[in-house]
């Protein structure tokens, strides 16, 4: 899946996130190795460089206005890997797609996936992705044994857990240096299938029970909420959890039986460029209604391919074309346990203001990780795709960010294209300790980005 950029002449290219707003013009490199990649970095004067991967990260994360933004995704190959450990070695251009095409025939599995298979495993890193079992998992940096970084002054160096530069690097956004590769530790499965669990949830506080009391029984726990339902069904629910699916428990006549760890994504066509886009309240009203009359009112062990559970949007192609040419304005954030309140306030305030979303989604998460600017925090997560046009987002989502901060919790840099900075210093209370060591490894800021310099997480570069 190409990175999404638009050539404008043979050195500079526009470029956006994944949300396709706030497109900025940068000089695309494609290095093919590690020297290609040293010799960028070293030539990237004046305005820096940030790595990209395969431009999933929403907002301004992967762009840098004025600099080099280098494409990794010539960086592919998957070096090594040890399947009786569980260990694979890759170049982080490598996609997690990828990945699940060759390890999963050999039993072994990625360790957490976010909603799409379609991100680089240095992009994973770097924005330390989670998916819906972070409770029981924790998000994608914990599986991290080792990487190998290329920092500013052109060293490569191998990281490893534990320390402060790999604590800055995973969630850190791309700003530490360039993730080369990276040794991942996997999860062994014995079929290519989940056993989903599916029931229907009247309530956002219903829905807060059965989660709160079901999901240590569980790997993978996520519900999708109708965010434009009001009054007793505020936060009504498809609640849906899983486990992988062991042999033995395949029915006797299953195709799977023959073939138990085939990996079978479905693609459809792209859907065109629409002037007005799809996802307006209506059509997401209908979507919503049918999605919730639609889902069974509880059935347990339905089996269900990797691509169906994890990544149904992924069968369509730049989906994000629905929201029309305005693109998409992604929200997530999460408050801590003990913090409900808020979560129904939040809740209550997008129904009563009849957000479009599509999709939402809440889950639950666990400890804390340990990078320094990763998201998950012990509480509850609510992801929203807003369309970018609604009258006075900007404005409302800055309320929700103070309610938010005021709470204890957090926006996911990764899904941002416009939280202020002064507020995502209350969010973050080790981003004096990122930008200090930042100011130590890059004091003349090579490592930088739009979302950088929006949030103020560099050096001055007054010594440049």
């Amino acid at each position: 899946m190409a990175v999404e950029t638009r050539v404008l002449d043979d050195n500079c290219e526009a470029i956006t996130g994944w949300g396709r707003t706030a497109p900025t013009l940068a000089r695309l490199l494609r290095p093919r190795g590690h020297a290609e990649a040293v010799e960028a970095v070293l030539a990237c004067e004046p305005r820096g460089a940030v790595a990209r991967g395969l431009g999933r990260a929403y907002g301004d994360a992967a762009q840098n206005a004025g600099g080099t933004v280098l494409d990794m995704t010539g960086l592919d190959r998957i070096l090594a890997a040890d399947t009786a450990a569980g260990l694979v070695v890759c170049e982080a251009g490598v996609s997690l797609h990828r990945l699940m095409e060759a390890l999963l025939p050999l039993g072994w599995f990625v360790p957490v996936t976010p909603g799409t298979r379609y991100v680089t495993v240095g992009g994973a890193i770097a924005a330390d992705v989670h998916g819906g079992n972070h409770h029981v998992s924790g998000s994608f940096g914990r599986h991290v044994t080792a990487l190998e970084l290329l920092t500013a002054d052109g060293e490569i160096r191998t990281v490893t857990p534990g320390t402060p530069l790999f604590d800055a690097t995973t969630g850190g956004m791309g700003l530490t240096g360039v993730i080369l590769s990276a040794t991942l530790r996997l999860l062994p499965v014995e079929t290519s299938l989940l056993r989903v669990d599916t029931e229907r949830v009247p309530d956002l506080d219903e829905l807060m029970a059965r989660l709160t009391a079901g999901d240590h029984a569980y790997r993978y726990s996520v519900a999708w909420i109708d965010l434009l339902a009001r009054g007793s069904a505020t936060g009504r629910a498809v609640l849906t959890r899983a486990d992988h699916a062991p042999y033995d428990t395949l029915p006797r006549r299953h195709r799977a039986r023959r073939a138990p760890l085939a990996f079978r994504p479905v693609r459809l066509p792209a859907p065109p460029h629409l002037p007005g886009g799809l996802l307006g309240r209506t059509s997401v009203g209908l979507f919503n209604e049918l999605r919730y009359r639609g889902a069974p009112r509880a059935t347990t062990g339905r089996l269900q391919s990797v691509p169906a559970f994890f990544h149904p949007l992924d069968g369509v192609p730049h989906w994000n074309r629905l929201y029309g040419p305005g693109g998409l304005l992604p929200y997530q954030f999460v408050v801590p346990y003990g913090r409900e309140e808020t979560l129904r306030r939040i809740v209550r305030r997008l129904a009563d203001r009849r957000c479009p979303s599509f999709p939402a989604v809440l889950k639950r998460f666990g400890a804390a990780d340990p990078g320094w600017l990763s998201f998950p925090l012990p509480g509850w997560t609510l992801a929203l795709d807003l369309p970018l046009g609604l009258p006075g987002l900007g404005r409302f989502l800055d309320e929700l960010d103070e309610e938010v901060a005021g709470a204890g919790g957090r926006v996911y840099l990764a899904r941002d294209s416009r939280v202020r900075p002064e507020t995502l210093a209350a969010m973050y209370p080790r981003l004096d300790e990122f930008r200090e060591l930042r100011a130590a490894l890059d004091p003349r800021s090579v490592f930088t980005s739009d979302l950088a310099r929006r949030l103020r997480l560099q050096p001055s570069r007054s010594s440049r």
